[in-house]
């Protein structure tokens, strides 16, 4: 019986996006300012939502939680992309990369769950208007966004704590600017094909359930539109939902090309590009895409400023 010598790997080293010093420096003042626009944009609403009581409805109560893991879905990634921007060694510890990638599953299959109560959350608005109040209750939409979070970090713990069990000798370098699953996947010596399909399935799985969710509460929700007499009602409702719709586009279409796509048309120039989309710009777009066409946040935001009231958390 043949016995294998696996080599312990201590540490990863991530590629990145480019491999040019002029065009490393102006990507860290380009990620630099998206970052603290994301961080301002985000925690900014957050504190909106706080300071309006007129803010304080399950609609905004569920924008508010996908805020705070838009803040920390791109503080997993972000910071050490600018690190390894300036740095000659792009290296990164076995424990710090599946910490890494921990949260990033965790943070993205939340993100993915929000979209989905989020659009419930519509539906329930728009075509069971009397039945709002008793549907989404303080109590369930706690409990709903306590279960996507839940199931956000089950989730990932499955996955991490696999991928972490496998033995790596052949390189240790990923061709990535983060640890994520694939190019983990494809560092190990031992046949990960099989596994590669499973976690492919459930990435599907979370992504068309969610995203059936989303399709069906929006189909209701238009034929309930066209069914009102009132323009201005009709007119209100879609209003409402169109930021949402744009939030879901997005986000979906980015991460379906990425882990939804067939391996054979597998690039990796492509899926970094695709990657940094959804993990350092939409997370920035998120809250002016709420922000822009909402006219009761705009409301909210002229009353902060002229009272000069700051939100508390107390």
């Amino acid at each position: 019986m043949t016995r294998t010598n696996y080599t312990l790997v201590t540490e990863f080293i991530l590629l990145g996006l480019v491999d040019t010093l002029e065009l490393e420096g102006i990507l860290f003042f380009l990620f630099f300012l998206i970052y603290t626009l994301t961080l301002s944009g985000n925690i900014g609403m957050i504190l909106l939502i706080r300071a309006d009581p007129r803010l304080h409805t399950p609609m905004y109560f569920f924008l508010a939680n996908l805020n705070f893991v838009d803040v920390c879905y791109s503080s997993t990634i972000t910071p050490k992309m600018l690190v390894d921007l300036l740095s000659e060694e792009k290296t990164i510890s076995f424990a710090g990369c599946f910490l890494q990638m921990f949260f990033f599953i965790a943070l993205a299959t939340t993100e993915c769950l929000l979209f989905g109560l989020m659009a419930y959350d519509r539906y329930v608005a728009i075509c069971n208007p009397l039945l709002y109040p008793l549907v989404m209750s303080r109590t369930v939409c706690l409990k709903m966004a306590a279960g996507a979070f839940t199931a956000g970090l089950l989730n990932s713990m499955v996955d991490t704590t696999y991928v972490s069990s496998l033995p790596f000798c052949s390189s240790n370098v990923i061709h990535h600017f983060y640890c994520d699953t694939s190019p983990l996947l494809k560092l190990s010596c031992s046949d990960t094909s099989l596994k590669e399909s499973i976690f492919s399935s459930f990435a599907g799985v979370n992504i068309v359930g969610t995203l059936l969710v989303i399709l069906t509460s929006y189909t209701y929700i238009l034929f309930s539109i066209f069914r009102m007499h009132s323009g201005e009602g009709r007119h209100k409702a879609l209003s409402t939902c169109a930021s949402h719709l744009t939030a879901i586009i997005l986000f979906y279409s980015t991460i379906i090309y990425i882990y939804l796509k067939p391996s054979s048309s597998y690039s990796l120039g492509q899926d970094k590009v695709a990657s940094v989309f959804y993990t350092v710009v939409i997370p920035m777009l998120n809250p002016l895409i709420y922000s822009l066409r909402n006219k009761e946040v705009k409301k909210a935001l002229c009353n902060v400023i002229t009272k000069k009231k700051i939100p508390s958390f107390l």
